[in-house]
């Protein structure tokens, strides 16, 4: 029996890149999933979109939320409607290649991993790539997992058996996708498929975007709000973390050769 991958995509205002992030969906080698596509109230055609790929293929879920409410609460949702033994994660403007899925779920069954990450390149937002390949270690413990979020949320996947739901603080509007993994990496080590498999799209509205002092001040509020650390230890888990993404830009950052 075919293992069925559910795909966490949450949405908001990405009509002008969900055609691309959806059709690569439907170019995998693997056809065995469903897409969970979770809408935060967009104000532009996102959501006719989606319904017209809902449309042709049964495989893709659309659900709407009743009021804006975040990436958080977002996933959440998605993450309860999941069925699959698989759960992989992409945004709505975000690509995978055609084999992401077939060769992370083989790397897994083959070495029995129950949480993975892939490399992914990065391109602008008009889809013309930079040219940079971002990676991460092989093997990321819960002590390091702690220290630094070297996923790239559209390239990971874990075995929703071993894992079980996940669900984080939805008042965390930033970084909640890390804290997914925060919550994954107490039930398994998470390990690194060695292969680039698919593009992020760096877009100026982005909520990842911001200034320092807003990034630490998210950074401390997830410590502090969605794993319970007091002060003391979220200040000192986002030392760690600044110390850990400036060794990442030296070390897992690739340029590609043309």
């Amino acid at each position: 029996m075919e293992e069925l991958v559910s795909i966490v995509i949450p949405c908001y205002n990405s009509g002008k890149f969900i055609r691309e992030t959806l059709d690569s969906i439907l170019a995998q080698t693997y056809p065995h999933w469903e897409a969970l596509i979770v809408d935060d109230c967009s104000t532009d055609d996102s959501v006719a979109i989606v319904e017209e790929y809902a449309k042709r293929d049964a495989r893709f879920r659309l659900y709407r939320n009743e009021k804006n409410s975040g990436a958080a609460y977002t996933r959440n949702v998605a993450l309860k409607a999941a069925q699959g033994k698989w759960v992989a994660f992409l945004d709505s403007d975000d690509v995978w290649f055609p084999e992401k899925l077939e060769k992370q779920i083989g790397f897994m069954n083959e070495k029995g991993y129950a949480f993975s990450y892939t490399d992914y390149c990065r391109m602008e937002e008009d889809s013309t790539e930079r040219g940079e390949v971002i990676i991460g270690p092989k093997k990321i413990s819960k002590a390091k997992m702690f220290c630094y979020n070297y996923l790239g949320c559209l390239t990971v996947m874990y075995d929703r058996e071993k894992v079980g739901l996940i669900q984080v603080d939805e008042s965390i509007r930033s970084r909640n996708d890390y804290a997914i993994w925060l919550k994954a990496c107490k039930k398994a080590t998470c390990y690194r498929l060695c292969e680039t498999l698919a593009k992020y799209r760096l877009r100026k509205q982005s909520v990842s975007h911001g200034s320092f002092k807003k990034s630490l001040k998210n950074q401390y509020r997830l410590y502090r709000i969605s794993e319970g650390m007091n002060g003391l230890r979220s200040v000192w888990h986002v030392s760690w973390n600044l110390f850990f993404g400036a060794l990442k830009k030296v070390f897992y950052k690739k340029k590609v050769k043309e």
